[in-house]
């Protein structure tokens, strides 16, 4: 047994895990049954997912972003290194509110590498730093404990861990800047009419919350990782 901690016993930072899987099940569960509701509201405008996508992108003077068609359910994203959007089964053919308002969020991604936003380069930065420290993290510690508690290789542990936190946390202002431009283009380019506007506003929100419980996931498991491991010595 460990001192401060039942490291082989009871281990009262469970609580911590247990957040952690509560916060990203509400998440994920608000974001379907959201867009399940709206996704069965038929646009007035009549366009799909797509042919939203690419009267929003064209109204923004980029041709040269390409739009697919991918498998799977809610797996839209822009590529920025192939300049390529893609929409979804749920969206790319789609002609409701929620499939419109899904792929104006990624075409408001495409804008931001358009206008080499801040933020969105900066996360570019981080992807393979977080890819590395977040792989890392857990290995490097727990060889750390099996070398003698060796406090060097355990605080690179958590180091490397916080890579990805901040990743995390610099995905948030992509994602509410790329829903905010999304949600202004819908309305100027009369993709969306105004009584549908909202129900999309709905739809990218409750989205964006899917990445405010990653944030807070991350947070709460690098906090469990420095009261489990940080600065404590085998007894």
């Amino acid at each position: 047994m460990y001192g401060g901690y039942g490291f082989y016993y009871y281990d009262p930072t469970y609580i911590l895990v247990i957040i952690c899987a509560i916060i990203s099940l509400f998440a994920s569960a608000r974001v379907q049954s959201t867009f399940n509701k709206y996704n069965r509201v038929l646009a007035a405008s009549g366009l799909t997912g797509a042919q939203a996508a690419e009267r929003i992108l064209h109204s923004a003077g980029i041709y040269d972003v390409s739009i697919e068609h991918v498998r799977g359910n809610l797996s839209d994203h822009y590529d920025p290194s192939h300049k390529v959007l893609r929409l979804s089964d749920s969206t790319y053919n789609s002609r409701s509110v929620a499939a419109i308002g899904v792929a104006a969020h990624e075409c408001g991604h495409a804008i931001q590498h358009q206008q080499e936003y801040g933020p969105l380069n900066l996360r570019s930065l981080l992807v393979p730093i977080s890819n590395i420290g977040s792989k890392a993290a857990i290995p490097l510690i727990l060889i750390g404990c099996i070398l003698s508690y060796n406090q060097t290789l355990i605080q690179i542990g958590i180091f490397a861990f916080s890579f990805a936190v901040i990743f995390q946390l610099v995905t948030l202002p992509v994602e509410f800047n790329a829903s905010s431009r999304a949600l202004v283009l819908l309305g100027e380019q009369h993709i969306l009419d105004e009584y549908e506007v909202p129900m999309t506003r709905k739809v990218l929100r409750a989205a964006a919350m899917t990445y405010v419980a990653a944030a807070a996931a991350s947070i709460i498991q690098l906090l469990r990782l420095i009261l489990l491991f940080g600065g404590r010595r085998r007894d």
